[in-house]
């Protein structure tokens, strides 16, 4: 099911498109209650998932403490971070399009008949750093203990976000039927194929600059390096899952680096934290959204402190189709002032451009591993 999601959302849009004109109000208004509530259970769940997940990379990092891994973590989130702040300029361009849309006047907007509202126990900021606090303590003081319940932590959760997917389409429904009801959906299906061009265009332009950068601008051997990627790149794209294309990964990326044994060691240590096309795509997404539904444009200082959050909580990404989006949810409401249908919105579009994601993110690894192989001194590549 998980791989064929983004064919399921989008079947699940063009259906209830077509059969909205023979839905009763009451109808919607129970179906928008429904999306209501499951977002709200999803941000309760989320700072534990946020949680598990850092803590398991955390205690992975303790038990291979050594300098090598704290520059490669450094360079990570470096990469992740520069990705993230180009991409407020493009998420400006997108911003600058003509996104506008005619809404309903007040009080006849679709209502929810019902919703479940769940508190928040505890801040997101708070979940990532006792994550990565706890799981560094116990990672040096208890390695094994710490390893043990870092494997349990990670199979309860991904337990969790698996359930968590099947129930996605649902939060995507009512908010689905809200924008048809409050007739916004013609607009955004019309405009949200060029967002979708212009996120492409400049993820695959940066990655095809690192490629060249990191081929010291030899024009041949940048167009070699591209062609030993390709299957793995095909393999993402198909698969949605940076770790199924992994193998295909670690081949390409040996025999584009100049030191095959630290492609070995980089490819699995970033494959699941190293994300360019989630740096690019979501933050352009969400300057769409926000122009679409006419929330004011982010000042810098603002997107700046966005853009730390969102390096950090790239640590607890899961390895699931979707799963880039899901740990982001609350980031997006608290310092971009995203509503449920905003972040229902933004959801329905990650999964849907999750191939093309998945397929950046790829290749932005195997051009990582090349980068890391030229800058890292040659006496501690010879020792990974």
């Amino acid at each position: 099911m998980f791989r064929k999601m983004p064919f399921i959302l989008l079947a699940l849009i063009l259906l209830t498109a077509v059969i909205h004109p023979w839905m009763p109000l009451q109808m919607q208004a129970c179906l928008y209650g429904v999306s209501l509530s499951i977002k709200s259970l999803i941000v309760f769940s989320l700072p534990l998932i946020i949680f598990g997940l850092l803590f398991k990379t955390a205690v992975g990092l303790a038990q291979k403490a050594s300098t090598m891994i704290f520059m490669i973590v450094a360079m990570i989130c470096l990469s992740n971070f520069f990705s993230t702040m180009l991409s407020y300029s493009v998420g400006r361009i997108a911003y600058g399009f003509d996104l506008s849309m005619t809404f309903p006047a007040a009080g006849a907007e679709l209502q929810p008949i019902w919703a479940v509202t769940l508190p928040q126990w505890i801040g997101n900021d708070q979940a990532m750093l006792a994550g990565l606090a706890l799981g560094m303590i116990l990672g040096w003081w208890k390695p094994r203990r710490a390893a043990i319940v870092a494997e349990q932590v990670d199979l309860l959760i991904g337990k969790l976000l698996r359930k968590f997917l099947y129930i996605i389409p649902f939060f995507i429904l009512g908010s689905i039927v809200k924008m048809l009801h409050d007739n916004v959906m013609k607009s955004i299906l019309q405009n949200y194929g060029m967002i979708f061009a212009l996120t492409a265009f400049f993820v695959f332009l940066y990655i095809a600059i690192l490629y060249f950068l990191a081929s010291r601008g030899r024009t041949t051997s940048f167009l070699q390096c591209l062609k030993n990627m390709m299957p793995a790149a095909l393999a993402g794209f198909g698969s949605m899952s940076s770790a199924a294309a992994m193998p295909l990964t670690i081949l390409g990326t040996e025999k584009n680096a100049q030191n095959p044994g630290l492609a070995r060691s980089i490819i699995p240590a970033t494959v699941n934290i190293h994300l360019i096309g989630d740096c690019f795509a979501i933050p352009i997404f969400a300057f769409a959204v926000m122009k679409s539904f006419g929330v004011a444009e982010p000042a810098f200082a603002s997107y700046l402190v966005f853009a730390c959050y969102f390096v950090l909580a790239k640590f607890s990404v899961a390895a699931v189709p979707g799963g880039g989006i899901l740990v982001m949810l609350p980031i997006l409401e608290q310092y971009l002032g995203f509503d449920a249908t905003m972040l229902s919105l933004i959801t329905a579009l990650y999964i849907l451009f999750d191939p093309v994601i998945t397929c950046a993110n790829v290749l932005g690894n195997g051009g990582f591993a090349m980068a890391c192989s030229n800058l890292l001194p040659s006496e501690r590549k010879k020792n990974v």
